[in-house]
């Protein structure tokens, strides 16, 4: 997909009063403005890897007259995001941001010489009066008038409010497209446009399982890049072929499994063409195929229907969502498993705020201590002594889920694709092994991944869900990957299906609540799957929420590091109350 992506504006404002006052704070407010841009571009970069580019208005803004133009500015340079700064007064309903679709920000700073946190209040209750959230942020310590550092408070709030805001303005105009229908009656795969466009800003495209027969039948495909998937895939994926578990009578023989894996290599050029279009289908005389859908995540029904009878989607899955496959290194795709578009969105949201691949997982089965004890004699320690939740679903997880990616201290991480190295793509195959699709279940086939990801990664765990009568709600839980001994792993993983990848996820519990122990987390969780993202990234994840007007129902992040924006206070002193009704009364973004 070719992206243009928008922009963080930059809003220097003023105390329009010459003579004097003005004049005196010009430069003082300038350079504020190109403190932020400076930080913003040196820290953040848009999903391709490129540093996020940045748009400050001509000049400052003291009035009516400069605001509108910079609208007009920010309006032709494609801004999505927009953050007004200033180290002084000014005037508040005059000066602000209009736009009702862009995520703003008011960074006051805090000087003794001038009240810009005076301005800060009286402009985020304009806002608040207007109907027009925003994000105060306010720095804690006295800074001298002329100081352009950023302090470390204020520099965390100014990259959570960026990273939530751009997230917001990439999804919008995007599509989500959902091929095949509902999967096994799974109510994430009912795709609901409503909540695609009133929330997000996006379209919702359907496009049927036929179509990617039609396209396998008539050839519509490139072919010269299907021989270089399928050279790749013999080389990397199919030299690494699992043993085959199905019963003798149900077995394929080699000539179908090898038919098999050259149909699902076709299958996923296809997904991926269906999604961001090719141009190679247009010389082929297909330039209606040629366009894609531009859709920005996407996911496949697969079972039942497609299943039944073809080779799943396991494989294309796999490696779409992963960052890379026969062209090299990339950007990964944001794919769902079952078509289930709330565990994808999901799964969106953790990208854009980390540009990272995304783990697909059912949330399946919590194991205590007691149980894991009772059927291995091994007694849970450490980070597994009070248990796990079991995270397993089919092969479509991300293969950068093995967790063979290494930071400089060797500890497994997953990064943003520009940071992989060709030896930890290596890594990521070896540690992965092709299994034939267990025949019971896919019954036409195809081939799943099974890895068992590397311990101790800090992950976070989310999920969008529909409630009739409330809407979206968003679960967050952070946590860390855990590993059993060999022996150990063997007799849980040998209980389910082996020939699926395995992630243990331990949440950091508090006690109480939702949040009681281990158990409470799974037995709280709103749906059968779940989106992991690498780090921690609940904060982030609640303030893009509340830019969408989504509430979080269950959370384990620390109260101080929780923003959203400054009219939320005024919804009780109760946090997770405040944000319900604050959601409620503001509604969805696009209504």
């Amino acid at each position: 997909m070719k992206n243009s992506y928008p922009k963080i504006g930059i809003r220097p404002i003023i105390d329009g009063r010459r003579g004097g006052i003005r004049e005196s704070l010009e430069e003082t407010t300038m350079n504020l403005a190109k403190s932020a841009a400076k930080l913003y571009s040196e820290n953040l970069k848009y999903p391709d890897g490129t540093p996020v580019q940045c748009v400050i208005a001509d000049t400052c803004i003291g009035g009516v007259k400069e605001a509108a133009m910079c609208a007009e500015k920010f309006e032709r340079e494609n801004v999505g995001v927009s953050l007004s700064v200033t180290p002084c007064w000014c005037y508040g309903s005059e000066t602000i941001d209009m736009n009702p679709y862009t995520p703003k920000a008011i960074w006051g700073f805090n000087g003794s010489e001038r009240p810009g946190a005076v301005y800060l209040s009286a402009a985020l209750a304009v806002h608040s009066q207007k109907g027009l959230p925003a994000f105060g942020i306010y720095g804690k310590d006295v800074q001298d008038v002329g100081d352009d550092t950023i302090p470390d408070d204020v520099r965390e709030k100014l990259l959570r409010f960026a990273k939530a805001g751009l997230a917001v303005a990439i999804m919008r105009g995007k599509s989500y497209l959902s091929i095949g229908s509902v999967s096994m009656g799974i109510g994430g795969s009912m795709t609901n446009p409503d909540f695609l466009q009133e929330y997000l800003g996006m379209r919702t495209e359907f496009v049927d399982g036929t179509e990617v027969l039609r396209r396998i039948q008539l050839g519509i495909y490139d072919k010269q890049e299907y021989e270089k998937a399928l050279k790749w895939t013999k080389e990397n994926c199919m030299s690494r072929e699992g043993k085959d578990f199905n019963p003798e009578h149900l077995k394929h023989s080699r000539e179908q499994k090898d038919k098999d894996w050259e149909f699902v290599v076709k299958m996923t050029l296809i997904f991926r063409d269906l999604m961001i279009g090719n141009q190679e289908l247009d010389k082929m005389g297909f330039g209606e195929e040629a366009l894609g859908h531009n859709a920005i995540a996407a996911g496949f029904q697969g079972q039942r229907q497609w299943t039944d009878f073809l080779p799943d989607g396991d494989f294309s899955e796999a490696i779409l969502n992963s960052s890379f496959d026969w062209n090299g290194i990339r950007k990964p795709f944001t794919f769902a498993t079952e078509d289930d578009h709330l565990n994808g969105i999901s799964m969106l949201f953790n990208h854009l705020l980390t540009n990272q691949s995304q783990i697909f997982a059912d949330v399946r089965t919590y194991w205590s201590a007691h149980a894991i004890e009772r059927i291995s004699g091994w007694k849970p320690d450490g980070l597994l002594k009070d248990g796990a939740i079991f995270l397993k679903n089919s092969g479509s997880c991300t293969l950068d889920g093995t967790g063979q990616q290494s930071d400089a201290n060797g500890n497994p991480v997953i990064k943003p694709f520009w940071e992989i190295t060709e030896e930890e793509v290596e890594k990521m195959l070896d540690a992965t092994t092709w299994y034939p699709a267990s025949l019971e279940y896919m019954r036409g086939g195809g081939y799943s991944s099974q890895f068992l990801t590397r311990a101790n990664m800090p992950v976070t765990m989310s999920r969008i869900n529909l409630v009739k009568g409330l809407g979206p709600v968003l679960q967050i839980a952070e946590g860390w990957t855990a590993a059993f001994p060999d022996e150990v792993f063997r007799m849980i993983d040998g209980r389910t299906d082996k020939t699926w990848p395995s992630t243990f996820f331990v949440p950091r519990v508090t006690g109480e609540g939702r949040f009681k122990d281990v158990y409470s987390v799974m037995n709280y969780w709103g749906a059968n799957h779940g989106a992991i993202s690498y780090g921690h990234i609940g904060a982030d994840l609640i303030t893009l929420a509340s830019a969408l007007s989504i509430p979080v129902n269950m959370h384990n992040v620390d109260e101080e590091k929780i923003f959203r924006p400054s009219a939320w206070s005024a919804f009780g002193t109760d946090s997770e109350g405040s944000d319900y009704r604050a959601c409620a009364n503001y509604g969805p973004l696009y209504k």
